[in-house]
């Protein structure tokens, strides 16, 4: 599978501006072959506490990388908000067939960052099958909590995290996407952005890392796409040989965790 992060510097709370940036970059992950493309968290809006502004209730982010996807013969998996009240932080993959992959909603709202305040969490991992990969999207703060990685790689062979992530917070970006990776024995895509938005830098590091933890494409600092050949033989055969998942003794974890 040919996979593109887009690294983008997203206008903040414009969808209009916005749509024009995504759809240079499909356009030009299109030029390269690529299979399926992957936007940052809130792709149209950035990272916005506005839900009754920026949240849909008429799914129009929706719609539109429905026709990008369909217009120009890729996968596409963006970021958006659900609802204009009760809303949901979500992720989205849609194909050229115009199938809907995935609809996740992010488990860990940033209470940092007040998103409790405005955003309700979601309760389930979900899965797609897509290019000989099973993948599970996560969303920007999930990446601080293995335990729903070590969940989602029981089958996920491709885990995703979308994100908004600052750059005074980057080195916990990097280590921990390489982190989940070596820990879950898959390939991990962080997408980020880049830019300045409502106070914060972004750093982008949008990057994919091998099941051994190697990094194998980012970028730092500009707009872009990461594109890399992955194959899911790499995962199983990494698995294979050191089969430390194997040994892992969840029954006692529960037990621990229930103490």
């Amino acid at each position: 599978m040919k996979l593109a992060l887009a690294q983008l510097d997203i206008a903040f709370e414009d969808k209009s501006t916005n749509k024009e940036t995504t759809k240079q970059f499909i356009k030009q992950a299109v030029s390269e072959n690529v299979d399926i493309i992957f936007f940052p968290e809130m792709t149209l809006t950035g990272f916005s506490m506005n839900p009754s502004y920026i949240g849909e209730d008429n799914n129009e982010t929706i719609e539109f990388f429905k026709e990008m996807s369909t217009k120009y013969n890729i996968s596409i998996g963006f970021g958006y908000v659900e609802g204009t009240s009760h809303s949901k932080n979500k992720y989205k993959v849609v194909s050229p067939q115009g199938n809907e992959l995935v609809d996740y909603a992010k488990i860990h709202p940033f209470s940092y960052g007040n998103e409790t305040e405005f955003y309700e969490s979601g309760n389930e991992i979900k899965h797609f099958n897509a290019f000989n990969f099973n993948i599970t999207p996560f969303i920007c703060y999930d990446l601080r909590f293995p335990e729903i990685f070590q969940l989602a790689s029981k089958t996920a062979t491709l885990i995703t995290i979308a994100a908004n992530w600052p750059n005074e917070r980057r080195e916990h970006w990097i280590t921990l996407l390489k982190a989940r990776a070596i820990e879950n024995q898959c390939y991990i895509a962080g997408i980020n952005r880049v830019g300045e938005s409502n106070g914060l830098t972004y750093s982008g590091d949008s990057m994919i890392v091998h099941p051994l933890g190697n990094i194998i494409g980012s970028l730092y600092t500009e707009e872009g796409l990461v594109i890399a050949d992955i194959n899911q033989d790499d995962v199983i055969a990494v698995r294979e040989k050191f089969r430390f998942k194997d040994d892992r003794k969840e029954i006692l974890y529960y037990k621990l965790y229930n103490k």
